[in-house]
C-alpha cells in the first residue's frame, strides 16, 4: 500500500519544485510511474483476502481494482489537462495539478482504509479538490451553483452516515471492517434501527447518485474542466458503489425488507435518465446522464446482495470508469476545437478527424456495452441476478439497454456523421498527446476482455 501512498505523496514537492518548463512533463511522468507500480497490486498472492502494510491501510480483492483505476487515472487527468491550463500563471497550473494530485491521495486512502470512520473522512475529503476545480477552471459562470448543487448534496446525504456510524461504534465497539466483515448479523427489529439502516446507505446513494438525488451530477459534468468530468464519472462515483458494498455487508437482516423502494428507484431510472439523454442537445450533459443510468445499474446490482450481482457491479463499475471517462475527454478535444458543446453546432466532424471518429465509434460501442466487452459482462451479470431476484425486472432493465443503445449511436450520429456546417473552417489538428490518452483509456477495456478475473476474483 505505501509503496503507491508514498510517490503519490512525493508528487507535491515534484510540482512545486519542478522548472515552469518541464512542469507538465514531469508530473506526467512520475504519475504514470505511480500508476505503474499500482498494477502490482493485480498480482494477487492472499489467501485470507486482505492484504496490510498497517492496521489502518490494506488491499482486498474488492478494493484493488478501483484503486488501481485511481491511479491510473491521474496521468490521463494531467495529459487531457495542458492545453487549456497551459495559456495560465505558472503558480495557477502548480495548484491544478497539486488539487488533482491531492484528490488522488484521499482516494487511494479512502479505497484503502480498513477503518469505516477513516474511509467516511475520506470520502468527505474528496468533495474539497473536486469543488476547487469545478468552481476555479469551470467554463460557465454556472459552475458556482453547480458547486453549490454539488456540496449540498453530498454533505446532506453524508451527515446521517456520520451519526449512523458513532451509533455503530457505540453498539458494537469497534469499526473495522476487518472484524465487522465477519461478526454476526445484529439484531434490529425497531423503527430507530430502520432509520439507522436508511443513513448508512443514503449518503452511497447521493455519491452514485440514485435517480432522484442525481440532479447534482449533469451541473457538475457540464461546469467541470476535462479532469474534473473525468475523476467525477471515472473514480468519485464507484466512492459510492464501495462505500455500498462495505457497508451491505452488516446491515443484512434489515435489507431483506427495505431495499425494495430504493431497487425500484435504481431500475426506473435507467429507463428515465437514458430518455433524457434522447432529447439531450448539450454534448457533456447526455454523457452525465449516461453515467447515471449506468450506476442505476450497479446500485440495482449491489442492492439485492447475491455473488452475482456484487461481481457484475465491480465490472460495470471498472469499465464504466474507463469508458465514461474517455467520452470526457473526446468531448473536451471536439469543445476545444468548435468551442461548443451543441451537438448541433459540432457536427459532421467525420470528414475532418477520421481517426478521432473511430475513437468516437469505440467508445461508444463500449457505451452500449457490445460483445464481449466487459461493459456488457457486468450489465448480462446484473441483469441475470436481478431477474432471478425477480423476474419482472426484465422488463425494465431490457428497456434500459434498448435506450442506452439508441442514445450512444444517436451521440455517434449527431457528433460525427452527416455534413459539417459551414461555420467548421480552420480547426487545428488532432495532437499525438490526445491519440495517447484515448489508448491509454480504451486499450485497458479491451484488455480486460483476456482476464476478467482481476475485477471479480474476490468473489468466487
Amino acid at each position: 500500500m505505501l509503496k503507491v501512498l508514498i510517490p503519490t505523496i512525493m508528487l507535491f514537492p515534484t510540482i512545486w519544485l519542478s522548472s515552469p518548463k518541464w512542469l507538465w512533463t514531469t508530473a506526467t511522468a512520475h504519475s504514470l510511474l505511480i500508476a505503474l507500480t499500482s498494477l502490482i497490486w493485480l498480482k494477487w498472492t492472499s489467501e485470507a483476502g486482505w492484504t496490510a502494510s498497517n492496521t489502518y491501510l490494506a488491499t482486498d480483492p474488492l478494493s484493488t481494482p478501483l484503486l488501481v483505476l485511481t491511479c491510473w487515472l491521474l496521468p490521463l487527468m494531467i495529459l487531457a489537462s495542458q492545453n487549456h491550463i497551459n495559456p495560465e500563471p505558472i503558480a495557477r497550473q502548480r495548484l491544478y495539478i497539486t488539487l488533482l494530485a491531492s484528490l488522488q491521495t484521499f482516494l487511494i486512502m479512502a479505497f484503502g482504509a480498513t477503518e469505516i470512520i477513516m474511509f467516511y473522512v475520506m470520502f468527505e475529503a474528496t468533495l474539497i479538490p473536486t469543488l476547487i476545480i469545478i468552481t476555479r477552471w469551470g467554463n460557465q459562470t454556472e459552475r458556482l451553483n453547480a458547486g453549490t448543487y454539488f456540496l449540498f448534496y453530498t454533505l446532506a446525504g453524508s451527515l446521517p452516515l456520520l451519526v449512523a456510524l458513532l451509533l455503530l461504534q457505540q453498539s458494537t465497539g469497534t469499526l473495522s471492517m476487518l472484524i465487522l466483515q465477519y461478526s454476526q448479523p445484529m439484531t434490529l427489529n425497531s423503527w430507530g434501527h430502520k432509520i439507522w439502516w436508511a443513513g448508512c446507505l443514503i449518503a452511497f446513494l447521493v455519491k452514485m447518485p440514485l435517480y432522484g438525488v442525481h440532479l447534482w451530477l449533469p451541473k457538475a459534468h457540464v461546469e467541470a474542466p476535462v479532469a474534473g468530468s473525468m475523476v467525477l464519472a471515472a473514480v468519485l462515483l464507484k466512492l459510492g458503489g464501495y462505500g455500498m458494498m462495505r457497508m451491505m455487508v452488516m446491515l443484512d437482516p434489515l435489507s431483506k425488507e427495505l431495499v425494495y423502494p430504493f431497487i425500484i428507484l435504481a431500475l426506473w431510472g435507467i429507463i428515465m435518465t437514458g430518455s433524457i439523454c434522447l432529447r439531450q442537445t448539450d454534448l457533456k450533459s447526455l454523457i452525465a446522464y449516461s453515467s447515471v443510468s449506468h450506476m442505476g445499474l450497479v446500485a440495482g446490482g449491489i442492492l439485492i446482495q447475491t455473488p452475482w450481482g456484487f461481481t457484475g457491479a465491480v465490472i460495470l463499475m471498472i469499465a464504466h470508469g474507463l469508458v465514461s471517462s474517455a467520452l470526457f475527454c473526446l468531448a473536451n478535444t471536439a469543445y476545444e476545437r468548435t468551442h461548443s458543446r451543441t451537438m448541433v453546432l459540432a457536427r459532421g466532424l467525420q470528414m475532418i478527424f477520421p481517426l478521432t471518429a473511430a475513437w468516437w465509434f469505440i467508445a461508444n460501442l463500449a457505451n452500449l456495452a457490445l460483445p464481449p466487452l466487459p461493459n456488457l459482462m457486468g450489465e448480462l451479470m446484473i441483469i441475470t441476478a436481478l431477474y432471478n431476484w425477480s423476474p419482472w425486472t426484465i422488463i425494465l432493465t431490457g428497456v434500459g439497454t434498448l435506450i442506452t443503445a439508441g442514445y450512444s449511436l444517436y451521440l455517434f450520429l449527431m457528433s460525427q456523421r452527416g455534413q459539417a456546417p459551414n461555420h467548421i473552417v480552420g480547426l487545428p489538428p488532432f495532437h499525438t498527446r490526445e491519440h495517447l490518452l484515448m489508448t491509454l483509456h480504451l486499450v485497458p477495456v479491451i484488455l480486460l476482455i483476456a482476464k476478467p478475473e482481476i475485477m471479480w476474483g474476490w468473489c468466487f
